[in-house]
């Protein structure tokens, strides 16, 4: 299978909420699977990787009311925290 199917094939599955995609520093797109089925957010360790999903209902509320407060409608977010994870932290040590 060539490069470029695979990444036609990343795209399909984008598209269809399979995948979320990502863009790292570069620019470049990240393709992650999520085991969570329904919309959730990230905190994400910008060293190795690693992806904690995150449920953050605070977070849906005060995109609902910002979006009512200056009329905006069918809205849709998405939230990744980024930061350095306990093990990277602790191997920098």
């Amino acid at each position: 299978m060539s490069l470029a199917t695979t990444y036609r094939i990343l795209q399909s599955m984008a598209d269809t909420g399979e995948v979320d995609v990502l863009r790292n520093a570069e620019g470049e797109a990240i393709y992650r699977r999520c085991e969570a089925e329904h919309h959730h957010h990230h905190l994400v360790c910008r060293s190795c990787g690693a992806a904690v999903e995150l449920e953050a209902p605070a977070i849906e509320q005060w995109a609902d009311d910002t979006a009512a407060e200056h009329g905006f409608t069918d809205v849709d977010h998405t939230v990744e925290i980024t930061g350095i994870c306990g093990n990277c932290a602790r191997e920098s040590r």
